[in-house]
């Protein structure tokens, strides 16, 4: 078990499978010494656990959590090219998306699930930088959907 994997279970999580390709793209690809994750969403069981618009049908709460999850399904993604998420030398960049009610201003707080899943697995690794960006809907009425992209270490 990699250190990564050890401390996710510290944490009481396990990384999932990753989440195959609801289109004609890869869940994540590998550049040079960078991953590149497809968006993420918050799947569980290859299912949504909630749908709709956070700030109407979602809470801003809820769908922290879901971003937590994506980050999650993120990591499982790298860890599929890279093949040790112990090679993650830091996380570059998060992007997080927010399906939004019109009136809902709360998009950092909702991504702050996933950079704050992410600082916690990688400690400073895991310190990225990010955009949090509200969108009127995502794929199968997601309320969030994560990218990552990752540096790794030398093989």
């Amino acid at each position: 078990m990699s250190a990564v994997e050890a401390r996710l279970a510290e944490l009481g999580l396990t990384l999932p499978a990753v989440v195959p390709p609801l289109a004609a793209y890869q869940p994540a690809v590998q550049s040079g010494v960078y991953v590149y994750t497809s968006g993420q969403l918050p799947m569980v069981d290859g299912k949504l656990p909630v749908t709709g618009k956070v700030g109407a049908e979602v809470t801003a709460e809820e769908a922290k959590e879901l971003a937590r999850t994506c980050a999650l399904n993120a990591l499982a993604a790298v860890k599929s090219v890279a093949g040790d998420l112990d090679r993650v030398a830091r996380v570059v960049k998060v992007v997080g998306f927010v399906a939004s009610a019109p009136d809902f201003t709360g998009q950092p707080g909702v991504i702050n699930g996933a950079s704050e899943l992410l600082g916690e697995v990688l400690g400073d690794k895991g310190v990225h930088a990010r955009s949090a960006v509200g969108v009127a809907v995502l794929p199968l009425d997601s309320p969030v959907e994560v990218e990552i992209q990752v540096e790794l270490t030398q093989a």
